[in-house]
């Protein structure tokens, strides 16, 4: 967590960096939501992060959005459809179990590495969760004590969301492979949110940010042409799905010259405009 020459030293550093960007979002007056622990969470290391960040600043709208669309979808699933249980993996510095009005009878878990958890329960010391909250530090490349803690939380949960908010494009395509049917083979996962990123735009990301982020062994590996197909064939169907685009329009947080993009979307063929609109999005995908 200390500075360094690199404006990521390690993966967990990314954390620092969303997280400056939910306090920046959330100090402006029309916040889309506020998160009243981030700025003492990122720290003026996530602020040197996100200033050392090519397009540092003008990328900030995409993980903003992400964060309201999750927040939505949670508040939804607890309320409407009966989640019980969140199971938050890389769950980094998210701070939802203390700032969304969430039910006491909630479980959520937090899983992450060891020196990321330990350095949220010291700076939110004090703070009290809305719901029964549990951080397990695990390293998610640790397969027999993952599976573990996956089905010790199958036993208790009736419908069970697991989130991997930020995590899978650092995942290489068997890594997601091997979670998503790891996943599937606990019968009370009902729900996993997760983001969609085709290959051009994985492309756009790395000619951004490749450099810093393999500096701090965070290299962007995982995108698909056809996610949808491939998340079916390990029993998991897209419930829902939200274009990070048309969110950001939804919200007004939107990128520079966005207006520009949604024209020329509109005048390319039908299946490029759908094309288009997949490029990148928030996914809630539901087990088959």
């Amino acid at each position: 967590m200390t500075s360094t020459p690199s404006p990521i030293a390690n993966i967990s550093d990314t954390a620092l960096w969303v997280a400056y960007y939910r306090a920046m979002e959330s100090e402006r007056p029309d916040a889309l939501f506020h998160d009243p622990y981030a700025r003492l969470l990122a720290g003026e290391r996530g602020k040197e992060i996100m200033q050392s960040m090519p397009q540092g600043k003008s990328s900030s709208w995409y993980m903003i959005v992400r964060t309201r669309t999750l927040d939505e979808l949670i508040l939804r699933l607890i309320e409407k459809d009966g989640c019980d249980t969140v199971l938050n993996l890389a769950a980094g510095l998210d701070t939802r179990p203390y700032r969304l009005p969430l039910p006491t009878s909630l479980h959520w878990i937090d899983v992450d590495l060891p020196a990321i958890l330990s350095y949220k329960a010291e700076k939110l010391a004090g703070e009290q969760p809305k719901c029964s909250l549990e951080s397990v530090k695990l390293d998610l490349d640790d397969l027999p004590a993952r599976n573990k803690l996956f089905e010790r939380i199958n036993t208790s949960a009736k419908q069970a969301l697991v989130i991997t908010e930020g995590l899978l494009i650092y995942l290489t395509v068997e890594q997601v492979d091997s979670l998503a049917v790891d996943l599937h083979a606990q019968s009370n996962f009902r729900w996993w949110f997760t983001e969609f990123i085709s290959p051009q735009q994985m492309k756009y990301m790395q000619r951004a940010w490749d450099k810093q982020l393999t500096a701090g062994s965070a290299s962007i590996h995982f995108a698909l042409e056809d996610s949808e197909t491939f998340y079916r064939e390990r029993g998991w169907k897209v419930a829902e799905f939200r274009s990070s685009m048309e969110e950001a329009h939804r919200f007004k947080r939107e990128m520079s010259f966005a207006w520009l993009i949604r024209l020329l979307t509109r005048l390319a063929p039908k299946e490029k405009q759908e094309y288009y609109r997949k490029m990148s999005g928030y996914a809630l995908l539901e087990r088959e």
